[in-house]
């Protein structure tokens, strides 16, 4: 029987604006412990009080911890947040939009076509100033087109079909991108397999200059449409019984999406399972409303991120793990366990 608008939301529970602006804040605060956490941990020692000094400008111009600290741990810190909070905001949209727990744009494929598209840059000689974004935006684009053209039926599109597309779209560019590494004698695509596995070790302020308010604006265009995708998981027909223009919707979160994931893997490289992990802990913590799940869900990315990648700089130090491996450890078995289970946690929302 078809709900109204009302009806829809009187079955959840309420959300405030002011229970929002506090969760998020909560989740902040927790994000800060972790950035300054992992500005301690390291190879190289920095104490909690030469962070403190270097925050209140007590600490001495002279000092090396100063130069680790801004010039290579705060940077990287930074980046791992951003990606972070992008790649959960990823998931949660891809989520609701196909209505299945286990979609994230790595597993449908969007990251290695990102991918793809900055291999393709690299090959034709392309700066990561702007050359390298771009073919990787090119190509999430056309990853999602892929997926959307070979998983779409006549009477619309069905979510299982989309996502096993997704899956094998993914398998596919991974498949050219190994190709192009293992045939090719240019030493910048050879270095790019540790990149694939997600390599944060070359940030730079300049690039969260570029990161930073994309990713900004997208989470504020994405929170505008909580309340549409909100309903868009309740059923397609329903949403356009109820006044949800769902395939504006559905094309404007892919496209936003897509954006931002060209964006990070152009700077990051494929980092696989943050958008399936955090958006589905957050959806069982704190419920499955959007307008509370993509703040928190996102923080939380952020934080996840930055946490795994100081355990991949620090498990084998001196040396380091790409943070794509970190993630994969702890995704494939949480996948597993998701599968099992069916999403019974999101059906019950």
């Amino acid at each position: 029987m078809l709900q109204s608008r009302e009806d829809l939301y009187s079955l959840r529970p309420i959300i405030t604006l002011k229970k929002v602006v506090l969760l998020s804040s909560i989740m902040s605060c927790v994000l800060l412990m972790v950035m300054v956490l992992s500005l301690i941990v390291g190879t190289a020692e920095i104490s909690l009080k030469q962070v403190l000094g270097l925050i209140q400008g007590t600490l001495s111009m002279e000092d090396p911890a100063r130069l680790i600290i801004l010039k290579i741990r705060l940077p990287r810190i930074i980046l791992a947040g951003l990606v972070g909070f992008a790649l959960s905001l990823g998931g949660v949209v891809f989520q609701a939009i196909l209505r299945n727990p286990l979609a994230d744009p790595f597993i449908l494929g969007v990251s290695s076509g990102s991918a793809f598209g900055a291999v393709l840059g690299i090959i034709f000689g392309f700066g990561f100033k702007l050359g390298i974004p771009v073919m990787a935006f090119a190509g999430a684009l056309f990853t999602i087109w892929l997926v959307m053209t070979l998983g779409s039926r006549q009477m619309g599109m069905e979510s299982s079909t989309i996502l096993l597309t997704g899956v094998i779209i993914n398998a596919f560019f991974t498949a050219i991108i190994m190709f192009f590494i293992s045939t090719s004698s240019d030493s910048r695509l050879h270095t790019m397999l540790f990149w694939l596995y997600g390599d944060l070790s070359q940030s730079q302020y300049g690039q969260l200059v570029i990161i930073a308010p994309m990713v900004l604006m997208a989470s504020l265009v994405l929170f505008g449409l909580a309340k549409d995708l909100n309903i868009l998981t309740s059923g397609e027909e329903n949403a356009l019984q109820l006044g949800v223009e769902v395939e504006r919707t559905k094309k404007l979160g892919l496209l936003i999406i897509s954006l931002i994931m060209g964006l990070i893997v152009a700077f990051s490289g494929l980092i696989g399972f943050v958008g399936l992990i955090v958006p589905h802990l957050s959806r069982m913590a704190f419920g499955a409303d959007h307008r509370q799940l993509i703040p928190i869900a996102s923080i939380g990315g952020a934080i996840f991120l930055i946490s795994a990648d100081t355990l991949a700089r620090t498990v084998i130090s001196p040396s380091e793990l790409p943070v794509g491996v970190i993630t994969a450890f702890l995704g494939a078995p949480f996948f597993i366990i998701l599968l099992k289970k069916k999403g019974s946690q999101w059906s019950r929302s």
